[in-house]
């Protein structure tokens, strides 16, 4: 329970440690980053963007799915999409996540990439209405298919609480991911980096450490795992700032894979390290950090989180880290059976 809870915990760390330095210079080895505030927000200190904003959104539909998929109470909404990644979200599961979306663009975010905008906008007609989830799965199918490029690092920066889901699972772990990355980002690229670090977040919540990122390459099929492969292996051998620009989900997984595999020590010493590595890769540096606070989180647990993150973190809408915390248990603790029917 102790890594169930720190993974949206220590994810929303590293969006709030990040967020000062997005797209501006690139700190140096010498410096510190801190949860100073400001940026492109402007944010208080200790606040997370829409990168853990986007992952609240998923975590209380998932963790909470008996709940009304729509604000109207209009029913069950649309029917997943076919195959078998539709076997593992039910409808009234899948529209919530869709709502909590609408909810968020328009009453909540901070911020918002323009893949997600344009995927959220095109659906928004469908809000509380029954369908929400499967309008935006069209959207997003239609503005890939018709050449826009939709491989962001939008969706990997949510992804973490799909890691939590399906604690046993494996192939539904990876199918849970590749649906909800699609919401917004429907390249398979999107979609393998989300499959590869929820499954990373799934056995390290298991006790296996950081393993599950390279076994994740078993889920692909064979060309896609020689390819990630290469990428992790590269990652490996460079510091983080060295895959910039990182808006696009390869690089953005390659420098918080960097972060982690790069930095010293173990538990908190590791996390803290990590985590300011992953600030210092530049660029979208809140992105970058969230991702790897994810998996972060997952390995070392929230008791890794320094007492004076945790006091400061919060964000959309009115979390705090003791609220993170136990959205990462609760949804750990959701049969998956509630979440297919």
């Amino acid at each position: 329970m102790d890594r169930a809870a720190g993974v949206l915990l220590a994810a929303a760390c590293g969006d709030a440690l990040g967020v000062p330095y997005e797209f501006a210079q690139r700190l140096r080895a010498d410096q510190r980053p801190e949860m100073a505030g400001g940026g492109l927000g402007p944010y208080r200190p200790g606040e997370y963007s829409d990168d853990t904003q986007m992952a609240a959104c998923i975590a209380r539909a998932l963790a909470d799915p008996s709940a009304p998929a729509d604000p109207g109470g209009t029913g069950r909404g649309a029917a997943g999409p076919a195959g078998a990644e539709g076997a593992v979200f039910g409808p009234r599961v899948l529209d919530g996540v869709a709502e909590n979306f609408l909810t968020w663009m328009f009453e909540g975010a901070s911020d918002i990439g323009n893949q997600t905008r344009a995927v959220l906008g095109a659906a928004a007609a469908r809000r509380g209405k029954p369908g929400t989830a499967e309008a935006m799965l069209a959207a997003a199918r239609e503005r890939y298919t018709s050449g826009v490029p939709s491989a962001g690092n939008g969706s990997l920066m949510r992804t973490g609480p799909v890691g939590l889901c399906f604690p046993g699972d494996a192939r539904a772990t990876a199918d849970a991911a590749r649906l909800l990355s699609r919401l917004t980002h429907a390249d398979p690229l999107a979609e393998e980096a989300c499959v590869l670090w929820c499954e990373g977040i799934r056995r390290a919540v298991a006790g296996d450490g950081f393993a599950g990122v390279r076994t994740g390459l078993e889920l692909l099929p064979g060309e896609r795992s020689a390819y990630w492969a290469a990428r992790l292996d590269e990652a490996e051998q460079a510091p983080p700032h060295e895959f910039n620009p990182n808006g696009f989900v390869v690089p953005a997984l390659q420098a918080a894979w960097s972060a982690i595999t790069t930095a010293p020590g173990e538990g908190a010493e590791h996390l803290v390290a990590a985590l300011e590595n992953a600030v210092r890769a530049g660029d979208d540096t809140d992105t970058v950090a969230a991702i790897a606070g994810a998996l972060l989180g997952a390995r070392w647990g929230a008791s890794a989180v320094p007492d004076h993150w945790r006091e400061a973190v919060h964000g959309w809408p009115d979390l705090a880290a003791a609220d993170l915390e136990d959205l990462g248990r609760r949804l750990a603790q959701t049969p998956p059976s509630a979440l297919s029917g």
